[in-house]
């Protein structure tokens, strides 16, 4: 199972291996306080593709496309597989800085590992 969280959530018990994917670290958040397994930055979006999508959700079905063809270059397909390994071991929870988790690069990575 995947879930996905802000990074600056307070971990749970039922939250499996928490893996931070995004490219930067979480502005003002401790290793401790975030309890990260680890961190896979090669499948967060490119820092172009970032700027370009501005996290503004009228871009959102453009971003998701654009991220997807991101996924396939050979550094995030090999990251992308080991997500999928980690989330066929158990319980697996993808973190984020971001706010809006519904127009966020990890609801495409949720449900490219579903």
């Amino acid at each position: 199972m995947v879930h996905v969280k802000r990074a600056y959530d307070e971990p749970a018990a039922d939250d499996g291996r928490r893996v931070l994917v995004d490219r930067l670290w979480p502005r003002g958040l401790t290793k401790r306080q975030a309890a990260v397994d680890e961190w896979v930055k090669a499948v967060a979006p490119s820092a172009e593709l970032r700027t370009w999508y501005g996290h503004d959700p009228a871009r959102y079905a453009e971003f998701a496309r654009r991220y997807r063809a991101e996924l396939d270059a050979p550094e995030a397909k090999t990251a992308l597989g080991h997500l999928r390994d980690l989330a066929g071991d158990g319980e697996l929870t993808l973190l984020t800085a971001t706010r809006d988790l519904d127009h966020a690069h990890t609801a495409v990575l949720e449900r490219l590992l579903a």
